[in-house]
């Protein structure tokens, strides 16, 4: 960054005073100076929003910025950061710890070789300014709003300008490598402009909703025609680095900037959570001024990715699913599929034509399917990709030949009418299943209308009461429910008889069943899981059906079909590498997995439980997630199988009554409460990956009283400071990867705190493991269930019944053991 702005920092600084709302703090020895966040440093401001400021360095008057602890509402938790004050209730603009608010009598201290350092109550470290080792002589606050430390000449050696969060104020500068975040938003700056993304797939990917190019300055505000304010200086360096300078931005705000001159106001640019980037305006003795939302002034409020949610068609600002299209309900303000289009071939698949849509992301040339120009092209990408709900097709209003064709990885809102301010038009082709023949009869007439919920219980009928309704099930109407859309293929008996040759491979063995292996004509691996019980094997087969039959996820196993007509069977994809515990526990070469290898299981194990919990139409709570339900394929990816046990919670609850389930071990303590959560899922993944990182089982009769119990002897090691004690077998690769290790083994603990509101979502797991984030500095190593977890939360579990899971671990298979 440019240091000429920071020439004012000189030592001048050095008389300024140390009242603790001076702009300017000095460190005269090598004492620390240290503020509690406590009111012996609130701030008078007027507030209607009851937001507090506790002012440590203060740069005001009637207006300005000030540096200290923000709180609003009823405060029960705290910020450290930049706040306005003045000119209406009180705004934030930059945050040490967005993420992470602490409490009451937290403190922050200013040292000479350690900058500052942000600690809780507890005396946890939140944030730093990591300039530990670099000598500071004091801080400033600046009057454009930047928190500087400083060195004896004057020199910056920090400053929060180069850590921006979700604001840029006049006068700052966003660089190419920076962005501006705010929930499932992020902007910043390229050499074609500032420009907003939005997440999808679970944050892997993004998609542009907005950019706003840099045009030639001019004094001729009518050539403008009320577009946003026009950005004058993105400068760009070399082909790689390019900055947008704030202030000029916000001087370019052409008629909706008032009269006053900047140094009577403050003004910044805000990305907000619901992905909106607006101006903000305050002047002295007024209410702070919002003074444009600039996606909705350029585009229209249509332009806004998430506005009618995903698949929503937004017209004028009104939500709706797309007109005339089967396939689609609106429900809770939300547009749904009522169908699944991936288990449909091509050739079943239809493309609706919808004229005059757009969808937001067309302004980003990469967004565009590659070297697909024709129309006809386009289509039949999407036919033939399974992952594809939708193709765009944009051209040029004076040439339709040739255009630009569009595949989103996932369809959010789709604006109906064009976008204004370009020259192009466009039209979506929908995809949606061809309709059932019409010479079907009346019966499957009520089946079709009654969806899957009445083929599963269709189904169940069927099972038990197979000799009733076996004289009366038509051969159609069996041909039409295996056409039903959404569900896995339905076989018969004697297909599935023919394809495991008589059920001669068997993969597995458990309570209510075995696991055959099997060839389908078109040569596709199988796995068939015959239950032959009713009572809870029917339950299970049920459940499976249900849950796994309508999701689809590259790390759950695919459910590829059932039968019902003499057994329940359930057909998976064959997975060659078994489950994984056969990996994790043997100290052989043959079954070992490199660090890596383990790395990416735990990713991916993560990402499958973050699609359950958090993405699905209905949660799903698993309820059994242990190393013998992980499966891996030939390539040693991860996914999670058997969800017999699991459970689906409608989004508007938070919490689930069931009786005890899951396997000893893995069960968190609260289940033995009968309203649980998906915490207890994360529970499990905890021990999983504890046991994946260190070799070892959770409970292991084998070893010595000492180290049998895998807990104890984790919270033994922690206090010692010894946590890579409890790693076997990975010497080889202990040292280059100590560090991601212990980050590991911290991320497990963190899954197993006793209070389950302490441990994290799987997708806060999930942005830990890729670096986002950061592990949790207050977890705990104080189990109340490191001894004897088998028992706890486990009802009236025998110690006969628990010594035998703790010498007899479950028998691995390659699709799991039904239970």
């Amino acid at each position: 960054m440019d240091s000429s702005i920071f020439l004012f920092i000189l030592p001048y600084f050095f008389a300024c005073t140390l009242a603790a709302t001076s702009p300017t703090i000095l460190l005269n020895s090598s004492e620390p100076t240290s503020w509690l966040n406590n009111n012996s440093i609130d701030m008078n401001v007027n507030s209607t929003d009851g937001s507090k400021v506790r002012a440590i360095l203060s740069r005001t008057r009637s207006l300005g910025f000030v540096s200290g602890f923000y709180c609003t509402g009823n405060c029960t938790s705290y910020y450290f950061g930049i706040a306005v004050v003045g000119g209406g209730n009180p705004a934030m603009v930059w945050s040490a710890n967005p993420d992470n608010p602490v409490t009451e009598n937290a403190n922050l201290t200013l040292t000479r070789e350690g900058g500052l350092v942000l600690q809780n109550l507890d005396g946890s470290t939140v944030w730093s300014t990591g300039t530990a080792g670099i000598s500071v002589a004091g801080m400033n606050l600046t009057e454009l709003g930047n928190l500087v430390l400083f060195n004896e000449t004057g020199a910056v050696v920090w400053q929060s300008f180069d850590y921006p969060t979700d604001t840029l104020l006049a006068g700052q500068r966003l660089y190419e490598d920076q962005r501006l975040v705010s929930g499932l938003y992020y902007a910043t700056v390229t050499i074609s402009g500032l420009t907003a993304f939005t997440l999808v797939g679970n944050g892997t990917g993004s998609q542009m909703y907005y950019q706003l190019k840099p045009e030639p300055n001019t004094t001729d505000q009518s050539s403008q025609r009320g577009r946003c304010p026009i950005i004058t200086q993105i400068e760009v360096n070399n082909s790689d680095n390019a900055e947008l300078q704030t202030r000029g931005f916000l001087e370019n705000m052409g008629s909706n900037r008032s009269k006053l001159p900047l140094d009577l106001s403050v003004e910044y640019v805000r990305l907000n959570s619901d992905g909106s980037l607006k101006l903000y305006r305050h002047e002295p003795a007024t209410r702070a001024n919002e003074t444009v939302d600039m996606v909705t002034k350029d585009l229209g409020v249509c332009q806004h990715p998430r506005q009618c949610g995903d698949f929503g068609f937004c017209n004028e600002g009104r939500c709706g699913c797309p007109k005339g299209v089967k396939g689609f309900k609106w429900k809770n303000d939300r547009c749904s599929r009522t169908t699944q289009l991936c288990q449909a071939p091509s050739d079943k698949a239809d493309l609706v034509e919808m004229k005059n849509v757009s969808y937001f992301n067309f302004i980003d040339p990469n967004a565009a399917a590659s070297n697909i120009t024709d129309l006809e092209s386009c289509k039949e990408a999407c036919r033939n990709n399974c992952s594809c709900e939708a193709a765009f097709y944009r051209y040029d209003k004076n040439n339709q030949s040739n255009g630009l064709c569009y595949i989103p990885s996932k369809v959010l809102s789709v604006r109906e009418g064009e976008i204004p301010n370009y020259n192009f038009t466009s039209t979506a082709y929908i995809k949606v299943e061809k309709p059932a023949p019409k010479n079907q009869n009346r019966l499957i007439e009520i089946i079709a209308g009654s969806g899957s919920a009445v083929l599963l219980i269709f189904c169940l009928s069927i099972l038990i009461f197979w000799k009733k309704f076996s004289k009366t099930i038509t051969e159609d109407v069996e041909e039409y429910m295996r056409q039903v859309p959404g569900m896995p293929v339905m076989f018969t008996h004697e297909q599935l008889r023919v394809a495991t040759r008589d059920f001669k491979e068997r993969l597995g063995s458990g309570g209510f069943g075995s696991v055959f292996k099997g060839v389908l004509p078109d040569g596709t691996e199988i796995a068939v899981k015959r239950l032959y019980k009713v009572g809870h094997a029917v339950r299970e087969f049920v459940a499976e059906v249900e849950t796994i039959g309508s999701i689809h996820h590259f790390n759950l196993v695919r459910l590829v079909g059932f039968s019902a007509d003499k057994y329940c069977l359930l057909v998976y994809e064959y997975m060659s590498n078994g489950s994984l515990d056969q990996w994790i526990f043997h100290r052989d070469q043959k079954h070992f997995l490199d660090w890596e290898t383990r790395k990416k299981i735990i990713h991916q194990i993560a990402k499958g439980l973050a699609y359950l919990h958090e993405e699905c139409r209905q949660r799903i709570i698993h309820l059994d997630i242990k190393p013998q339900n992980i499966l891996l394929d030939a390539n040693f990816n991860a996914k999670i199988s058997d969800f017999g046990l699991s459970k689906l919670v409608d989004r508007d609850n938070s919490q689930v009554q069931i009786t005890l389930r899951g396997t000893p071990g893995y069960i968190a303590p609260e289940c033995g409460h009968s309203n649980i959560t998906i915490k207890v899922d994360i529970y499990s993944f905890g021990i999983v990956l504890l046991e994946i990182i260190t070799g070892r089982r959770n409970l292991d009769g084998t070893r010595s009283e000492s180290s049998k119990h895998l807990l104890s002897l984790m919270q033994k090691k922690a206090r010692e400071d010894q946590l890579l004690d409890i790693v076997e077998n990975l010497n080889e690769e202990m040292p280059e990867n100590r560090e991601e290790m212990l980050r590991m083994i911290r991320i497990a603990a963190w899954c197993l705190q006793n209070n389950p509101t302490k441990r994290p979502l799987m997708s806060t797991v999930v942005k830990v493991l890729e670096g986002v984030m950061e592990v949790d500095p207050s977890i705990s190593y104080d189990f109340i269930h490191a001894m004897g977890s088998a028992s706890v939360g486990s009802g009236n579990v025998s110690g006969t019944a628990q010594a035998s899971v703790l010498s007899n671990p479950m028998q691995a298979s390659v699709l799991s053991n039904p239970r």
